[in-house]
């Protein structure tokens, strides 16, 4: 059965780590995924496929490397959990200043300990499972809730402002 996908690609188009999207629609359409869009520049794309998430990821990080000489860890959400991630956010304020809110993904949820050392006012954090929904007052240049969640260690995780999450779960 095919379902529809998103594929979040951390640290890519950033650091002079190049992955220009044509190749990533490529790389995508050669592993058998359908219905191939990638969304801006930032690493992240939507497809159709039959294969679990999890083997999708661990597939197209090993293509990365393998073809491009590019290690990136990539997170995958269906387009069922990206509803449910919309729905969820608690953020009342999001859709007015998407800019200013986030969702960090994550391969699995943080635990107390690490959660309890992203305290960092004004900016808010709310854990839900495998996704962090951030709200940064001042925005992210001068957040240091934003530099201390990509610093987590052990856990895999890339972060998207919340207009761009909607735009992937409406591509889902």
């Amino acid at each position: 059965m095919t379902q529809k996908i998103a594929l979040l690609l951390r640290a890519v188009n950033v650091g002079g780590r190049k992955l220009p999207m044509a190749d990533l629609r490529a790389l995508l359409t050669d592993l058998g995924h359908t219905e191939v869009k990638t969304i801006l520049a930032s690493g992240q794309a939507v497809c159709g496929t039959g294969r679990a998430p999890d083997a999708v990821a661990d597939e197209l990080e090993q293509r990365l490397l393998a073809d491009l000489g590019l290690r990136s860890e990539v997170l995958v959400r269906t387009g069922a959990e990206l509803q449910d991630i919309v729905a969820a956010n608690p953020f009342p304020t999001a859709d007015e200043d998407g800019a200013r809110h986030a969702v960090v993904f994550l391969r699995s949820p943080l635990g107390e300990e690490q959660l309890a050392k992203l305290v960092h006012p004004p900016d808010e954090l709310v854990a839900n499972g495998r996704e962090l929904y951030l709200r940064l007052p001042n925005g992210f240049a001068d957040s240091k809730l934003a530099i201390a969640v990509g610093k987590v260690k052990g856990v895999p995780a890339t972060t998207r402002n919340w207009n761009t999450v909607k735009k992937l779960a409406a591509l889902t």
